[in-house]
């Protein structure tokens, strides 16, 4: 007999069916953490889109068109309703006195069976589709349009009012009606003093209704065809008032470093001509500092290598002369000494810069006594001027006593004051240090008759590694660093210089420092 045949899974083919059949860990982990990418893209991309400026100008011009019309519609569609309800409340209240009048004349209290004024009554309820209550002076409803309390007392409020000689009248918003309650008097008493009954008339406004719906509505419809028109522009408008800012950014990525004549301009603003001339100025900044930090670099590979190549060729003379004689030994080591100084003299300055320039550097603050300090700076400078022929000149109109750093504000005096120095007319000239004081700061004016600055240069005196005269810089061991280094001293104690020069006459140095250090 044959066996029916059996679909048998093997394990190998069980566990490919699982791995068809579902992903797994790894998988799942990988598409978790894509989807997780993706959603962090996109709310990137949205915040994005909130901070940029196009989209609050957008949401700026939708609120500022939406909140005015939705304001205008709420209270066009307020006044229409009040309008209409106040004129049909005139118009019933005015059919009334006259119905009011007729029911006094013909003496409606005591004979309903009027032929006259029942019709009126359907007509005024068919009309306004209201109700009509006529009460005797004893609040008895002889008359009800409505069949439904004829014969009934009533005492509200309304018809308690009107028995004492004042009419009323009341909306009600909820149940959309108004109700009227006039007094029924003989016409010929204008005094109101004989009232025969009450007349209450119930109105409906549902029409009034109806089409305040009906304009809420259109009002709406206005609203969404605004805000379509409102996004639209404000779309056009934004694009047109960013296009400058994008043309800035553009501008700005063009442009080239190192090219003299690249600059931005965007006129098309106000705003947008201050950011480029700003741009333009920071620019032409960047570059000037390049330049000087390329100078920089060549100054100092030629500052350091200069005494380094010097030594060499002195070592190299005497290790190729084995019969130097001693002196010659004495004369070439004292060279190499000194091109060992003017190294360290070099390091250390860059050293001292470089510590000034941490934003964590520190003032030792101390009580100093600033005539004394500069009587020390003079004299030890002193020798340097005999040997240039050049004399200190000192003069002291007050004791002074100051909050400073005394070695940062001693080293910045010494760099002008042997500035002053060593720039001075080789024949023979003078430095004057004059100081004073008010009480609130003291001032050191030094001034020399040396060869002067020339105008163009003297706002880059204090840049790092700049040298009015290189070559005679050079000559007399100049690094270019001491001014730098005098500035940012005097800018540590919230100090502040000037320089005033003339080329052939002089230069002059400014310098005023509070007297109490304040952090």
């Amino acid at each position: 007999m044959a066996k029916k045949a059996e679909n048998i899974i093997l394990p190998s083919d069980e566990n490919e069916a699982d791995r068809k059949g579902k992903a797994s860990p790894e998988d799942a982990g990988e598409a978790g953490g894509k989807k997780s990418r993706k959603r962090k893209r996109r709310v990137k991309k949205a915040r994005r889109t909130r901070r940029s400026i196009r989209s609050r100008l957008m949401f700026l011009l939708v609120i500022m068109g939406i909140v005015p019309a939705a304001v205008v519609e709420m209270v066009t569609i307020h006044s229409y309703e009040s309008r209409a309800i106040e004129q049909r409340t005139v118009t019933v209240r005015s059919q009334c006195n006259a119905l009011a009048d007729q029911l006094a004349t013909r003496d409606y209290i005591n004979n309903q069976d009027d032929d006259v004024i029942n019709p009126e009554f359907d007509m005024l309820t068919s009309i306004y589709q209201g109700r009509i209550v006529v009460m005797n002076r004893d609040g008895k409803i002889i008359k009800d349009t409505y069949n439904l309390d004829t014969g009934k007392y009533s005492l509200s409020e309304e018809v308690q009012q009107c028995l004492r000689g004042s009419e009323t009248s009341h909306y009600d918003d909820e149940n959309q009606f108004i109700e009227i309650a006039m007094m029924i008097t003989n016409p010929s008493n204008t005094n109101n003093t004989d009232i025969q009954g009450v007349l209450l008339i119930s109105v409906s406004t549902s029409e009034i209704h109806a089409n305040t719906v009906a304009l809420e509505q259109q009002g709406l419809m206005m609203m969404a065809v605004v805000i379509i028109l409102i996004l639209i522009l404000g779309y056009i408008l934004s694009s047109v008032l960013v296009k400058p800012l994008l043309k800035i950014t553009s501008a700005i990525e063009g442009i080239e470093v190192g090219y003299e004549d690249e600059k931005i301009s965007v006129p098309d603003y106000r705003e947008t001509q201050l950011i480029s001339d700003a741009f333009n100025s920071l620019l032409k900044r960047q570059r000037s500092a390049d330049e000087t930090k390329e100078e920089f670099v060549s100054n100092v590979s030629h500052e350091l290598k200069t005494p380094l190549a010097s030594m060499k060729v002195l070592s190299d003379s005497l290790n190729q002369d084995p019969n130097a004689s001693l002196e010659m030994y004495k004369e070439f080591m004292q060279d190499i000494s000194s091109e060992i100084d003017r190294e360290n003299r070099i390091i250390t300055d860059l050293l001292t810069l470089v510590r000034m320039d941490k934003k964590a550097a520190r003032l030792n603050i101390t009580e100093t006594n600033i005539n004394q300090e500069m009587e020390g700076i003079i004299k030890r400078l002193t020798p340097i001027a005999d040997k240039a022929n050049v004399r200190l000149i000192f003069d002291s109109f007050r004791p002074i006593t100051a909050e400073v750093d005394e070695v940062k504000l001693t080293q910045a005096f010494t760099n002008i004051i042997e500035n002053g120095i060593k720039y001075n007319n080789p024949d023979g000239g003078w430095v004057r240090i004059s100081l004073n004081a008010d009480r609130k700061y003291f001032y050191t004016t030094i001034t020399d008759s040396g060869i002067g600055i020339p105008e163009d240069q003297i706002s880059h005196i204090f840049d790092r590694f700049y040298r009015v005269d290189k070559s005679h810089s050079r000559e007399i061991g100049g690094t270019g660093l001491g001014l730098a280094i005098t500035r940012q001293a005097i800018a540590m104690h919230r100090g502040a210089i000037r320089v005033s020069s003339e080329v052939g006459k002089g230069t002059t140095f400014s310098i005023r420092i509070p007297l109490i250090y304040v952090v």
